[in-house]
């Protein structure tokens, strides 16, 4: 445990230099993104408290909110007008004051997730990963800590220069407890965005303190990611429109403070980021607005409809319009926007992050021309879930998307296990009103097999018998279209035929809706589940082969 330091020592050293900065001069985009995230955190934070009101689903009658908090206080700073940068101070050490002191507890050096919480590991809240206590916190305030500190550390006392210091050395110790398959953590290097905030901080750290074990750590961890990434050119956590946009977020920070250093990870985060952002933008379609599919975690089905992290990044890039235009309600009504309270820091790291995106990546997220069809094909591994690489084939036309991965898994619903989140099958297209379709497959199986072209999908679930129905996600039809989906030609905008395939061609349609309906809704999302079963009695293996048209 280190909660003492010899401060004047190492000041000598000259090992926490922190020079003068200014503000970081934001381009017009990114300072519409800083300013309009700053309206909304500006609004809920309670000064009282020194804490951001507690802003997650479902909203909660008077918590605050840890991880936020930190994400606002790099807003405080960066903006620095009237008491901004003394409530910085107050966030900071209110966050740094409730992080795990005990050094014997799975969570040492973590973060409350919100500060009204009971102990953690105490008989009334017993410790359960991802919920009562998040390691990922560790990740996520660790790498805030750092750009707050490189990027403002002249606006901090010097006192809390120090609690800065202290607390991503006690951050990056705890860290190391973290081994993927024990005691419930999921920590291996396939986890793409955790795996990265880890040898990010790790490596700055140990560069920050001169400590041998810290800089050997985050160099093997940063040569476990490579390693993986450069098997197939892609994150393992692929094409996830929040989770894509944390790696990115990571990388960034990598390459900014670290690529003058020996650093594995800072030496290598420019290519890969040119590398993430060369596959990621023949995905982007930038009329729909969306990336387009498949996802390996997604907190929805139309990236108009919710926050996600990747559309900051293409925002700060390009600008609202191409992500969000013509919007008519504030982005805090949209579903998962309590991931725009990362804005500030993205619109901090934007401008560097800029210059390292290739000009073609650039002009892709701009516009997607008329005529325009084009056919991405790669592959993606997440161990240990799956058990080879994933094959991706995408398809995307200006109007129509249709995006697969054809998968051999030890699990059902990916590497994350969660069959909400896991979209391997994603259709989306333009309707008439402006507004997005979606019909995405929801995953029940643990292999699939998926082949994609011009207006087609195929399925097949190569390991199941007649027991076994592929049911799909149904985007709601907009408003002045049919309100009842009793079948596939009620659909709007878009033509879905059954063309072949072993199941029975009529599906059995049902509702799930946020008051009512026969299931829940996902993500917030309302949607039709549209589920096609195999005849009776059938000895096929499950198929079903789609055409669609307009």
């Amino acid at each position: 445990m280190r909660w003492k330091t010899n401060w004047p020592q190492l000041l000598r050293l000259g090992l926490l230099g922190v020079s003068a900065v200014q503000a970081v001069n934001l381009s017009t985009s990114a300072q519409n993104l800083f300013d309009e995230s700053m309206v909304i955190q500006d609004a809920i934070y309670d000064p009282a408290a020194a804490y951001l009101r507690y802003f997650y689903f479902p909203l909660a009658a008077g918590p605050h909110e840890t991880r936020s908090s930190v994400w606002y206080a790099a807003g405080l700073l960066q903006r620095d007008r009237g008491e901004d940068r003394n409530e910085a101070v107050r966030i900071l050490q209110n966050v740094i004051g409730g992080q795990e002191k005990n050094v014997s507890v799975q969570w040492y050096g973590d973060y409350t997730k919100y500060p009204e919480q009971p102990t953690v590991g105490t008989p009334a809240y017993p410790p359960v990963i991802y919920n009562s206590w998040d390691p990922n916190w560790r990740g996520f305030i660790g790498t805030a800590l750092i750009v707050i500190y490189e990027e403002f550390g002249d606006r901090l006392p010097s006192t809390v220069q120090e609690l800065i210091l202290d607390s991503l050395y006690n951050n990056t110790v705890g860290d190391t407890y973290r081994v993927g398959g024990v005691d419930g953590d999921n920590l291996y290097p396939a986890y793409s965005n955790a795996w990265l905030m880890r040898t990010v901080v790790g490596s700055w750290t140990g560069r920050k303190f001169g400590n041998a074990n810290m800089t050997a750590a985050g160099d093997s961890d940063a040569r476990a990611f490579l390693k993986l990434f450069d098997r197939n050119g892609t994150l393992s956590e692929f094409n996830g429109p929040t989770y894509a946009g944390v790696s990115l977020y990571a990388l960034t920070i990598a390459a900014k403070y670290l690529g003058a250093t020996n650093a594995t990870i800072g030496q290598q985060a420019h290519r890969v980021i040119e590398t993430i952002w060369g596959y990621e933008s023949q995905l982007w379609n930038a009329n729909l607005r969306n990336f387009a599919g498949p996802w390996d975690r997604s907190y929805g089905y139309d990236m108009n409809k919710y926050v996600a992290i990747m559309s900051l990044w293409v925002w700060s890039l390009v600008d609202k319009e191409h992500v969000f235009p013509n919007a008519t309600s504030p982005i805090w009504t949209m579903a998962h926007a309590d991931d725009f309270e990362i804005a500030p820091l993205v619109a901090v790291l934007s401008e560097f992050h800029q210059t390292l995106v290739p000009a073609a990546a650039r002009a892709r997220l701009q516009e997607f021309a008329g005529d325009e069809q084009r056919t991405y094909t790669g592959h993606a591994y997440a161990p240990p879930a799956d058990l080879e690489p994933r094959n991706i084939t995408t398809w995307l036309s200006r109007n129509l998307t249709i995006g697969t991965a054809s998968f051999n898994q030890s699990v059902v619903g990916g590497f994350s296990e969660d069959s909400t989140s896991f979209s391997p099958a994603v259709v989306q297209w333009l309707r008439p009103d402006a507004s997005i379709g979606y019909f995405n497959l929801y995953p029940e199986e643990t292999a699939l097999v998926a082949d994609v072209g011009p207006y087609a999908l195929n399925l097949t679930y190569p390991l199941c018998n007649a027991s076994s129905t592929f049911t799909f996600v149904l985007a709601s039809n907009p408003l002045g279209a049919k309100r009842d989906i009793a079948g596939l030609e009620d659909v709007d905008g878009l033509r879905i035929k059954v063309v072949g395939g072993t199941v029975d061609p009529v599906p059995e349609i049902s509702f799930c809706g946020l008051l009512g309906g026969t299931c829940e809704v996902i993500h917030n999302f309302e949607f039709w589940n549209v589920t096609f079963s195999m005849p009776e009695s059938s000895t096929a293996v499950p198929s079903v082969q789609l055409q669609f048209a307009f």
